[in-house]
Protein backbone atom coordinates (compact mmCIF):
# COMPACT_ATOMS: atom_id res chain seq x y z
CA UNK A 1 0.00 0.00 0.00
CA UNK A 2 2.82 2.11 0.72
CA UNK A 3 4.29 2.65 -2.94
CA UNK A 4 0.55 3.40 -4.46
CA UNK A 5 0.29 6.24 -1.40
CA UNK A 6 3.69 7.68 -2.27
CA UNK A 7 2.26 7.78 -6.31
CA UNK A 8 -0.82 9.50 -5.13
CA UNK A 9 0.84 12.02 -3.08
CA UNK A 10 3.84 12.39 -4.96
CA UNK A 11 1.54 13.12 -7.84
CA UNK A 12 -1.15 15.40 -6.11
CA UNK A 13 1.79 17.29 -3.84
CA UNK A 14 3.47 18.20 -7.58
CA UNK A 15 0.28 19.17 -9.28
CA UNK A 16 -0.32 21.35 -6.31
CA UNK A 17 2.80 22.57 -6.47
CA UNK A 18 2.31 23.11 -10.27
CA UNK A 19 -1.42 24.99 -9.72
CA UNK A 20 0.83 27.57 -7.41
CA UNK A 21 3.17 28.66 -9.89
CA UNK A 22 6.01 25.95 -10.42
CA UNK A 23 5.96 25.81 -14.01
CA UNK A 24 7.86 22.68 -14.43
CA UNK A 25 5.29 21.06 -12.76
CA UNK A 26 2.29 22.87 -14.60
CA UNK A 27 0.01 19.91 -15.87
CA UNK A 28 -0.66 16.01 -15.04
CA UNK A 29 2.19 14.33 -17.06
CA UNK A 30 4.90 16.13 -15.08
CA UNK A 31 2.97 15.75 -11.79
CA UNK A 32 2.45 12.10 -12.76
CA UNK A 33 6.42 11.41 -13.45
CA UNK A 34 6.89 13.07 -9.80
CA UNK A 35 4.70 10.30 -8.22
CA UNK A 36 5.92 7.59 -10.40
CA UNK A 37 9.34 8.63 -9.15
CA UNK A 38 8.62 8.89 -5.95
CA UNK A 39 6.78 5.20 -5.79
CA UNK A 40 10.58 3.80 -7.16
CA UNK A 41 12.41 6.12 -4.79
CA UNK A 42 10.43 4.48 -2.21
CA UNK A 43 10.47 0.88 -3.33
CA UNK A 44 14.00 1.11 -4.38
CA UNK A 45 14.95 2.60 -0.66
CA UNK A 46 13.87 -1.10 0.22
CA UNK A 47 15.89 -2.99 -1.42
CA UNK A 48 19.19 -2.31 0.74
CA UNK A 49 17.64 -1.79 3.68
CA UNK A 50 15.83 -3.79 6.69
CA UNK A 51 13.36 -5.32 3.94
CA UNK A 52 15.81 -6.42 2.09
CA UNK A 53 15.83 -10.01 3.13
CA UNK A 54 12.07 -10.14 2.74
CA UNK A 55 12.24 -9.05 -0.74
CA UNK A 56 15.24 -11.63 -1.38
CA UNK A 57 12.64 -14.20 -0.02
CA UNK A 58 10.17 -13.76 -2.84
CA UNK A 59 12.51 -14.15 -4.93
CA UNK A 60 11.09 -17.68 -6.68
CA UNK A 61 12.95 -20.35 -5.82
CA UNK A 62 14.28 -21.37 -9.38
CA UNK A 63 15.68 -18.27 -10.00
CA UNK A 64 19.48 -17.91 -8.84
CA UNK A 65 20.96 -15.86 -6.65
CA UNK A 66 18.37 -13.91 -5.28
CA UNK A 67 20.36 -11.42 -3.36
CA UNK A 68 22.05 -10.31 -6.62
CA UNK A 69 18.34 -10.17 -8.14
CA UNK A 70 17.26 -8.00 -5.88
CA UNK A 71 20.44 -5.41 -5.82
CA UNK A 72 20.38 -5.06 -9.31
CA UNK A 73 16.26 -4.17 -9.38
CA UNK A 74 16.84 -1.92 -6.59
CA UNK A 75 19.28 0.14 -8.64
CA UNK A 76 17.10 -0.19 -11.72
CA UNK A 77 14.25 1.63 -9.85
CA UNK A 78 16.93 4.11 -8.42
CA UNK A 79 17.82 4.89 -11.67
CA UNK A 80 14.68 4.89 -12.96
CA UNK A 81 13.81 7.28 -10.59
CA UNK A 82 15.90 10.24 -10.97
CA UNK A 83 15.41 9.48 -15.01
CA UNK A 84 12.03 10.31 -15.04
CA UNK A 85 12.33 13.78 -13.29
CA UNK A 86 14.45 14.31 -16.17
CA UNK A 87 12.12 15.32 -19.13
CA UNK A 88 14.57 13.96 -21.80
CA UNK A 89 15.02 11.03 -20.61
CA UNK A 90 11.40 10.05 -18.87
CA UNK A 91 9.61 8.42 -21.39
CA UNK A 92 12.19 6.38 -21.97
CA UNK A 93 12.76 5.25 -17.98
CA UNK A 94 8.93 4.85 -17.73
CA UNK A 95 8.92 2.38 -20.25
CA UNK A 96 11.66 0.90 -18.72
CA UNK A 97 10.18 0.52 -15.28
CA UNK A 98 6.99 -0.55 -16.76
CA UNK A 99 9.12 -3.38 -18.04
CA UNK A 100 10.77 -4.10 -14.57
CA UNK A 101 7.52 -4.25 -13.19
CA UNK A 102 6.33 -6.60 -15.35
CA UNK A 103 9.61 -8.52 -14.93
CA UNK A 104 9.44 -8.51 -10.97
CA UNK A 105 5.63 -9.07 -11.24
CA UNK A 106 6.52 -13.51 -10.80
CA UNK A 107 8.12 -12.40 -7.59
CA UNK A 108 5.21 -10.55 -5.73
CA UNK A 109 2.97 -13.67 -7.11
CA UNK A 110 5.00 -16.30 -5.85
CA UNK A 111 5.73 -14.33 -2.63
CA UNK A 112 1.77 -14.07 -1.87
CA UNK A 113 1.32 -17.59 -3.01
CA UNK A 114 4.47 -18.79 -0.95
CA UNK A 115 2.34 -17.28 2.33
CA UNK A 116 5.53 -14.50 2.89
CA UNK A 117 5.94 -11.74 4.71
CA UNK A 118 6.93 -8.25 4.64
CA UNK A 119 8.18 -6.28 7.24
CA UNK A 120 6.60 -8.75 9.51
CA UNK A 121 3.29 -8.36 8.09
CA UNK A 122 1.86 -10.13 5.01
CA UNK A 123 2.55 -9.83 1.88
CA UNK A 124 -0.09 -8.15 -0.25
CA UNK A 125 -2.33 -10.92 -1.80
CA UNK A 126 -2.31 -11.81 -5.52
CA UNK A 127 -5.79 -10.56 -6.37
CA UNK A 128 -4.60 -7.10 -5.03
CA UNK A 129 -1.44 -7.09 -5.71
CA UNK A 130 -2.21 -7.61 -9.58
CA UNK A 131 -4.38 -4.47 -9.42
CA UNK A 132 -1.87 -2.13 -7.97
CA UNK A 133 0.29 -3.71 -10.52
CA UNK A 134 -2.14 -2.67 -13.11
CA UNK A 135 -2.42 1.08 -11.37
CA UNK A 136 1.61 1.31 -11.61
CA UNK A 137 1.83 -0.14 -15.54
CA UNK A 138 -0.89 2.65 -16.67
CA UNK A 139 1.14 5.46 -14.84
CA UNK A 140 4.46 4.02 -16.56
CA UNK A 141 2.23 3.86 -19.36
CA UNK A 142 0.67 7.50 -19.74
CA UNK A 143 4.24 8.99 -18.98
CA UNK A 144 5.98 6.74 -22.13
CA UNK A 145 2.87 7.36 -24.27
CA UNK A 146 1.27 10.82 -22.90
CA UNK A 147 1.70 14.10 -24.09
Amino acid sequence: MAPLIALVAGFALARLAGLLGVDALDGWHPALRVGLAALFALTAYAHFTGRRADLIAMVPPRLPHPGLLVTVTGVLELAGAVALLVPATARWAAAGLGLLLLAMFPANASAARRGLTLAGRPVTPLVPRALLQVVFLSAAAAISFGA
